[in-house]
């Protein structure tokens, strides 16, 4: 007769735990992933520093497609044409004529994007822990998001198309107003205007000071910000109006993988987290 091999109760519940225990030990990890904690200052350092330069790296080695980007201009300018909401030329001839407006919307233009962005993240580590990394990831992943649309869908700024009047309001005004215009045109890629993250960057910070400040007036300039934003980018002829919708559509998308991934939008998660890191914490405003 052949050998007969045993096996125990005792050994079919050993082999049969170790893969439930190695389960249990990835859902756990998992929801230590997905459980909001304390940021840690050098890390957020460290990674919006990495992201940025990753982003801008990606977005510059974009091929520029300079042809593609300038028919798609043109269908865009045509389309608006023909549904009656071609306003972007009068906005900015109009803006134009007023010199000390439209310089300011230059300089408005070239810094407030990466301050008030800068300064919302900072307030939120600050004073919204808890909320921090979910509102965080949602801007990151925007800015994702975007870097498909300049690949697939080069554009052209309605002050570079070819035959327009718009106006090229830093070089008319000879102003630090765009890494796209005079000297700095060279660091930037020119074709990437769909999306804008220009309105993607503000309507995330107007939306997170809204939903987060206490003060009203606080509440008030945070939906100013963004609206103040889309008259900038149109006035400068940087943008159509149709790349602000298509920021806001990236921004969707953004709070929705953030959703995704906390199980609640970012403003809803608990404002303040223990120090240990270990407690898992249920959405709801603390």
């Amino acid at each position: 007769m052949g050998e007969t091999t045993v096996t125990t109760l005792e050994g079919r519940e050993q082999t049969a735990s170790q893969p439930v225990a190695e389960e249990r030990a990835g859902l756990r990890f998992l929801r230590r992933l997905r459980t909001p904690r304390r940021p840690r200052l050098w890390f957020e350092i460290l990674l919006i520093a990495v992201s940025y330069w990753t982003y801008s790296l990606i977005r510059n080695a974009v091929p520029e497609q300079r042809g593609q980007a300038l028919r798609n201009a043109d269908w865009i300018w045509r389309t608006e044409h023909q549904l009656g909401i071609a306003f972007e030329e009068s906005v900015n001839h109009a803006v134009n004529s007023v010199t000390w407006l439209i310089i300011g919307m230059n300089y408005y233009y070239a810094t407030l994007h990466f301050v008030v962005t800068l300064g919302v993240l900072v307030w939120l580590y600050r004073s919204h822990p808890g909320r921090y990394a979910a509102t965080r990831l949602a801007l990151f992943a925007t800015t994702a998001v975007a870097l498909v649309g300049y690949y697939f869908y080069p554009l052209a700024p309605p002050r570079l198309m070819n035959g327009s009047s718009f106006v090229d309001t830093v070089l008319v005004h000879q102003t630090w107003g765009s890494m796209a215009s005079g000297d700095l045109k060279h660091m930037s890629n020119q074709y990437a205007a769909m999306p804008s993250m220009h309105i993607g960057w503000s309507l995330w910070c107007g939306l997170t000071i809204f939903a987060l400040a206490s003060a009203p007036w606080a509440r008030i300039l945070g939906l100013l910000y963004p609206t103040a934003t889309l008259v900038v980018i149109v006035a400068t002829a940087n943008h159509f109006w149709l790349d602000a919708v298509g920021g806001m559509l990236c921004l969707a998308f953004g709070f929705a993988v953030a959703r995704l991934w906390y199980g609640a939008l970012p403003y809803a998660l608990p404002r303040w987290v223990p120090d240990s890191r270990k407690a898992p914490l249920l959405p709801g405003k603390a």
